[in-house]
């Protein structure tokens, strides 16, 4: 019982982060799963499907802009990473999370650097957690359309720092993001 744990949208300047915990079958494995950045929309999304029909278990757990902002967004990611590790439904006997940093929990746990691409359990949390985090942010660009979220996913590219510096920020932006506290000071 082996879970992997990965996050989507740590470097966004909108919406949530959302962590993925994700226990795969090993007498199930589930071919071409990689570091979600590496696949193509589609192949993530068809990926995504079979891991949650095929997973012994899978949680998802996000914070959200409030406590990105309350807490700072490592601490916002490790709240969402236990958040996703308590929507297991059970207690895994070890956790492997992408990066090099931990969060403060109870469960056995190590840091893996580049996890999403050497285990396919973190593959497949890394799968999870960008694919939930695409659908809450085209979801919130059909509520805030100038922003372009359906495709930057929040992040700051020209479209939506040029909608930013001309809307300036909605509910969802992270005010403790420079790009977005600078603009308020204006």
């Amino acid at each position: 019982m082996i879970a992997g744990v990965d996050e989507a949208g740590r470097g966004p300047l909108a919406g949530p982060v959302v962590a993925s915990a994700v226990i795969l079958n090993p007498a199930d494995p589930i071919d071409g799963l990689d570091d979600s950045k590496k696949l193509s929309p589609k192949r993530r999304a068809a990926l995504e499907i079979e891991i949650h029909a095929r997973a012994l278990h899978v949680g998802v757990g996000q914070a959200s802009v409030e406590e990105i902002d309350a807490l700072n967004i490592l601490q916002a990611t490790f709240l969402a990473m236990t958040r996703a590790v308590e929507a297991l439904g059970i207690e895994p006997a070890h956790i492997l999370v992408d990066g090099n940093r931990l969060p403060k929990w109870r469960y056995r746990a190590e840091p893996v650097i580049g996890g999403d691409a050497l285990h396919a359990c973190i593959s497949a949390a890394s799968i999870v957690a960008k694919e939930t985090r695409d659908r809450i942010m085209k979801a919130a660009a059909q509520a805030y359309p100038h922003y372009g979220w359906e495709r930057n996913m929040g992040y700051g590219s020209a479209v939506h720092m040029q909608a930013l510096r001309q809307h300036g920020p909605t509910p969802l932006h992270r005010r403790s993001f420079a790009p977005v506290s600078q603009l308020l000071l204006l």
